[in-house]
């Protein structure tokens, strides 16, 4: 069109922006995004804009919105669950959901979750001692994969030998032959979830639950090295400081120095 018109481009951009600048409607959807904690999207805002007289179509908001740099709270990227397969395994639920009063590292449980690095997705994974719900090893990644794994228990600073029962989810990242060989060098045990069952590992859940309450969703993390040292204070805090109710509200090393 431009060049059928006999026009510069950078002449049609320039009236276009004007046109949005000029909107009259401009100054009201701001005024509406803002009065709604910045909910709304152009829906809702068509929806109000329509209560107040002004028949607006959603493109034209959208057009004033982007100029203004509004974005609805609830335009966010979601994380998108990775259909990694479910394992066939044969190996039973030995844990059997008994979580409470085991001895020192007689059983531990792992589980990974997601976290927002910059513009990706990084995970985590955790291993926690059932005895005291201590996080004994972990690790971050941006891949969720058996290496992930390896490296929490590589963390683990006891001798893995000592170590009776390993429990998790059938994720392939924690049944594959990297894994199994770690378990078999340690003579540790196996105990798998039963296929698509959370409560089988309800405390791992609920440890991760915790974290993005606590340590997740109060920071915003621009680097992998940073989720790494502030993950490594936040386990400090949650081993020897946070109290537990599970645990008579002590602290998981302070349960264990008491034993």
């Amino acid at each position: 069109m431009c060049k059928l018109l006999k026009i510069s481009r950078s002449n049609y951009y320039t009236y276009h922006q004007r046109k949005i600048v000029e909107d009259p409607l401009t100054q009201d959807i701001v005024r509406i995004f803002h009065d709604n904690k910045k909910v709304y999207g152009t829906r809702r805002i068509k929806a109000v804009l329509q209560n107040q007289g002004n028949r607006v179509s959603r493109r034209r908001i959208g057009r004033i919105m982007r100029h203004e740099g509004l974005v609805s709270v609830y335009t966010i990227a979601q994380y998108k669950v990775a259909t990694s397969g479910s394992n066939e395994s044969q190996v039973a639920n030995v844990l059997n959901r008994e979580f409470n009063e085991r001895e020192r590292l007689e059983a531990i449980i792992s589980d990974l979750t997601y976290i927002r690095v910059g513009h990706k997705w990084n995970y985590v994974c955790t291993i926690m001692d059932l005895h005291n719900r201590e996080i004994i090893g972990y690790s971050v990644g941006p891949n969720k994969n058996a290496q992930l794994v390896y490296r929490a228990f590589s963390s683990i600073r006891v001798n893995l030998s000592l170590i009776s029962l390993f429990h998790s989810d059938r994720g392939k990242e924690f049944i594959n032959q990297e894994i199994e060989r770690l378990l078999s060098t340690f003579n540790i045990k196996r105990s798998l979830s039963h296929k698509g069952n959370p409560y089988d590992n309800a405390v791992a859940e609920s440890n991760f639950k915790s974290l993005k309450f606590e340590f997740v969703y109060q920071h915003k993390f621009d680097n992998l090295e940073q989720l790494q040292r502030e993950l490594r204070g936040h386990i400090w805090w949650y081993n020897n400081v946070r109290l537990h109710s599970s645990l008579g509200y002590k602290t998981p090393v302070e349960y264990s120095s008491a034993l």
